[in-house]
């Protein structure tokens, strides 16, 4: 049960339900004029926080900046519609503990909740808050706080809500992609050159008797046995092998650009419109006009 000093804490604080999922923000308390304790929770739900559901603050408890709701998110959202003008008739507060399966021991006859309840917010110090801005009473909507809105989550705005959306800085960094070395060892291949080489072959040469040759011709017996013997050279292949430097070889070192797709999930705002119930959208605007 919320205690008296929690009171202050309660209106802006974020309400869970028993389940531990988010409900809303914390719009007012209501309280009963007999016994002027805190009877019901306003709570804006529906898109954007535009509708406001009352929820008994029976069973409700606050834990750090939450108050847990002894109700789950459903339950509160089908919650019936009651116009938030400052009292609850009997009738509503009926109408609502049915709802909520809340015994209801009011009425006109015991009193108890006779002339409704009255809503009061954390900043009250005496007078009560009133719904549509017109804190001090004057007739002039808002004056008191000299905006013209009033954020759902608490603070008061402007007429218009910001959108925002993220976006995707993309750019560069220089990381070590791998290393190159030079390295040099020696292979051994088979290599074939054609090279032109000479020899000498034996060949007979005859010539006839002339008066030139006549004299060689008949020196000697003139009937004998003889040899003469030639010597014949031939060239053959020699293979040999010399180191000779045949070039430089450096590392070096080209930019490339290359062309990349990169992609990341960004998170953008959107805004709509939720108009709610038909018959609460003629009261806003009969309010509020």
């Amino acid at each position: 049960m919320i205690t008296q000093e929690q009171l202050d804490t309660v209106v802006g604080s974020t309400a869970y339900d028993k389940d531990g999922d988010k409900v809303g923000k914390i719009g007012g308390l209501y309280y009963d004029d007999a016994t002027n304790e805190p009877s019901w929770l306003t709570v804006h739900t529906g898109l954007f926080g535009t509708k406001e559901t009352f929820i008994p603050v029976q069973g409700a408890e606050v834990t750090g900046d939450r108050v847990i709701l002894q109700y789950d998110k459903a339950t509160v959202k089908g919650a019936p519609n009651v116009d938030e003008d400052g009292h609850l008739s009997p009738q509503e507060e009926e109408q609502l503990y049915r709802y909520y399966g809340v015994q209801y021991a009011g009425g006109a006859e015991t009193g108890r909740y006779a002339g409704g309840a009255e809503t009061r917010g954390v900043a009250d110090t005496g007078g009560t808050f009133d719904r549509d801005g017109d804190v001090d009473r004057d007739g002039v909507r808002g004056d008191a706080r000299g905006t013209v809105g009033r954020d759902t989550s608490g603070p008061n705005t402007d007429e218009a809500m910001t959108r925002s959306e993220e976006r995707l800085n993309v750019g560069t960094e220089t990381h070590e992609a791998g290393r190159a070395r030079l390295r040099k060892h020696v292979v051994t291949e088979h290599q074939q050159v054609t090279v032109p080489v000479t020899r000498e072959e034996v060949t007979l040469e005859r010539e006839p008797i002339t008066e030139t040759n006549r004299g060689e011709a008949y020196d000697g017996p003139a009937i004998s046995e003889e040899e003469h013997e030639v010597t014949l050279h031939a060239e053959r292949p020699v293979v040999d092998t010399e180191a000779v430097a045949v070039e430089r070889v450096r590392l070096g070192k080209e930019t490339v650009t290359d062309q990349e797709t990169v992609g990341g999930e960004v998170r953008k705002e959107e805004i709509e419109l939720d108009r709610g119930d038909a018959n609460l959208r003629d009261d806003v605007r009969g309010n509020r006009s």
